[in-house]
This record gives C-alpha cells, structure tokens and sequence, in this order.
C-alpha cells in the first residue's frame, strides 16, 4: 500500500469515527466506499471488511455514551430479533451479486443517508401515541420488527451500518430522545454488523488494512463520542450529508469503468 493509499484511508476511517461518535450514525456509509476506490478493494472483500471496521468503531462510539445512560436496551433487543436474521441472510445473498449491480446499490443509499441525515433527527413518537400523548410500543411492534429487518438486510448486502435508518425511526416510532437514539442505534449496528460478518465466512481479509482503519476509526469515535454535548450535530451532519451526496454519483460510476 502506497503512502498516498494509505493517507486517504486513514482519512476515511477519522470520517467513519467521527460521525458515528457525534451521532450515531452515517460513518459507515463511507467505509466501502474508502475500500473500494481508497485501498483497491472488490465488493466481496470490502464488504467484510467494512463490517468489521464498523463493528470496532461502533463499539468505542457506544463506550461514553453507556456510562451517560444513553442506551434502551429492550429496544435495541427488539431489533436484534428480526435484524439479526435478515443481516446474516443479506451477506449470503449478498455475495452472489456482481459489483455491476452493488456499486449503483450503494450510491443510491449514499443518496438516502445524505437526505436522511439533512433532516436531521426526530423524536416524536406520534405513530405510537396513545390518546392521552404516552407512547405505546406495544402498538408499533410490527412495524418495529420491520425496521430492524429491513436495515438487517441492508447491512448483510452492502455492509452498512443503517443508523440513518435506525436513529429517526427510533424517534418517530418509539419517541426516543435523540441521544437515546444516537446510544440504541450504536448496540443495533454491533449486533447487526457481527451477524452480516458471519456470512462473509472464508472472505480473504487484509488484516493489517482492517487494523489501521479499525483503529483510527476507534479512536476518533472514542473522542468525537465525549465531545458530542459540546459541538453542534446539526452542522456536522449537515456537512457530512453534503459530502456523502457529492461522492455518490462517483461510486455510481464506478460500476461501468
């Protein structure tokens, strides 16, 4: 790996750790992304890796923010239950598909974090409020496990995380705050994340890439996760949300070069 090749991933992973550490989510939209055109690497290589990169990092953004109570751990179980499944039958459909068709699959969801995260979060519950404004999650139980199973799936397939996915849905379906929805999405993209790297069994890792990234990524999700009280998300994520928008149609492209 060239210094140049290097340089330009280890910037990534300080992207992938940044965001993950002040919100919860986005990060790792960037890692295959990173791999692909950064390190050289083939969907069927980045993919994995990208999981175990997101899993470490995911890991030291959830650190500050379960001493802070950030997390609902039942919701995150509820999650778990349909994504883990669908996560692990996502990476064994996954690898059957050519990059031809992944690399346009993967702009459009760059596409969808960058609008998504414009928005910004949301913490409302009305899907599942009662009559009297409390929140019954036992009403929005279906679509809860629907959720979970759909970013499952799309973690298995493309290797992202799903937090931009996962943090609204968590306000608008169950009313979470948006640090409890920054803190739960983090345990959602751990268990998700792990599950799809177990149907990448046999890929052919560059464990010394997956260390320099993974570690960067760590240690800048550590820092960014004790200072998200103090910096403004709604200007982070909007200046992430532009860039993931602008590098889209760059990855579309590869497909056909």
């Amino acid at each position: 790996m060239t210094t140049a090749t290097l340089a330009l991933v280890l910037i990534g992973a300080l992207v992938v750790g940044v965001s993950l550490g002040l919100l919860g989510a986005g990060g790792s939209v960037l890692a295959v992304p990173v791999l692909v055109y950064g390190a050289g690497q083939p969907m069927a290589t980045a993919i994995p890796t990208a999981l175990a990169i997101v899993t470490v990092s995911s890991i030291g953004a959830l650190i500050p923010r379960l001493r802070s109570g950030q997390v609902r751990w039942s919701v995150a179980a509820v999650f778990a239950v349909s994504g883990v499944p669908a996560a692990l039958a996502g990476a064994l459909f996954g690898r059957s598909l050519p990059d031809a068709l992944l690399l346009p699959a993967f702009a459009v969801i760059m596409v969808m974090v960058a609008i998504r995260m414009m928005h910004g979060p949301e913490a409302d519950g009305g899907a599942c409020r009662t009559e009297s404004g409390r929140i019954n999650r036992r009403r929005c139980l279906p679509r809860t496990l629907a959720a979970g199973a759909g970013v499952g799936l799309m973690t298995g397939v493309l290797g992202v995380g799903g937090g931009f996915a996962v943090v609204p849905a968590l306000g608008l379906l169950l009313g979470l705050s948006a640090t409890e929805a920054a803190g739960t999405s983090l345990v959602i993209i751990c268990i998700n994340s792990v599950a799809a790297f177990a149907g990448h069994t046999g890929a052919h890792l560059d464990y010394a890439l997956v260390a320099a990234f993974a570690g960067t990524a760590l240690l800048a999700s550590l820092v960014a996760g004790r200072l998200a009280a103090r910096l403004s998300a709604e200007q982070v994520r909007r200046c992430f949300a532009w860039t993931v928008l602008v590098l889209a149609p760059a990855v579309a492209a590869g497909a056909f070069l």
